[in-house]
């Protein structure tokens, strides 16, 4: 379960990369791709194993309008079950 408190960091094997074709950001990953929207690649840029989910949402409000921490732990839910994130702690 992913808390304010939860660690995430992106998983072994994977890396955030830019396509130039898709002009996106994305995770690359064994499985697959993800292309990332800005949100989202701001939120995987913060997931560095030491900050917290609580960490990064504050960090996010210092560049994006209403980020609500709910809204952070349901995007790390989501890289969770996709396998692209783990969480320490």
């Amino acid at each position: 379960m992913v808390t304010p408190e939860s660690v995430p960091r992106i998983r072994p094997g994977a890396r955030v990369s830019y396509d130039q074709v898709r002009e996106s950001a994305v995770v690359l990953f064994p499985e697959g791709v993800l292309v990332l929207n800005e949100t989202a690649a701001a939120v995987v840029d913060l997931c560095d194993g030491r900050a917290t989910i609580g960490d990064i949402t504050r960090r996010l409000a210092d560049d994006f309008s209403g980020v609500e921490p709910r809204d952070v732990v349901e995007l790390v839910e989501r890289l969770v079950a996709r396998g692209v994130v783990v969480l320490d702690g």
